[in-house]
């Protein structure tokens, strides 16, 4: 009896975890390109009253490009859009920071893309 109720505890709390929801995501398109690369990024937040900004920005190391937008709370659309053009190749670093009315981030989401290097680079 004792296995079967933590087995069916631990069954929910998985599903509970599995089904918990992130305040911030992104998703970036293409995953992969070809220097000069375009990146167009969609970052989706849940509305809150306390987000005034989102940054999202893009770094490679050796490149580094940065677009900032202001919130209206509660008030702001739940999908945002950015773009970033002419990326030379490099591995990067795609972040989406929300930012609250104290100048902190509320939540950060992170995703990786290649940008390779074209053929008549070499």
């Amino acid at each position: 009896m004792t296995g079967r109720c933590l087995m069916l505890g631990m069954t929910f709390m998985a599903t509970t975890v599995a089904g918990a929801k992130e305040p911030l995501s992104i998703r970036v398109s293409p995953a992969f390109s070809y220097a000069p690369a375009s990146l167009v990024i969609h970052a989706s937040v849940d509305p809150d009253s306390a987000n005034r900004s989102m940054e999202v920005t893009a770094d490679s190391g050796g490149f580094y490009r940065a677009s900032m937008i202001a919130l209206e709370g509660d008030h702001a659309p739940k999908t945002s859009r950015f773009e970033f053009h002419s990326l030379p190749a490099g591995e990067y670093e795609i972040t989406a920071a929300v930012i609250g009315a104290d100048g902190k981030h509320r939540a950060i989401a992170r995703r990786q893309v290649n940008v390779l290097e074209s053929g008549g680079a070499r």
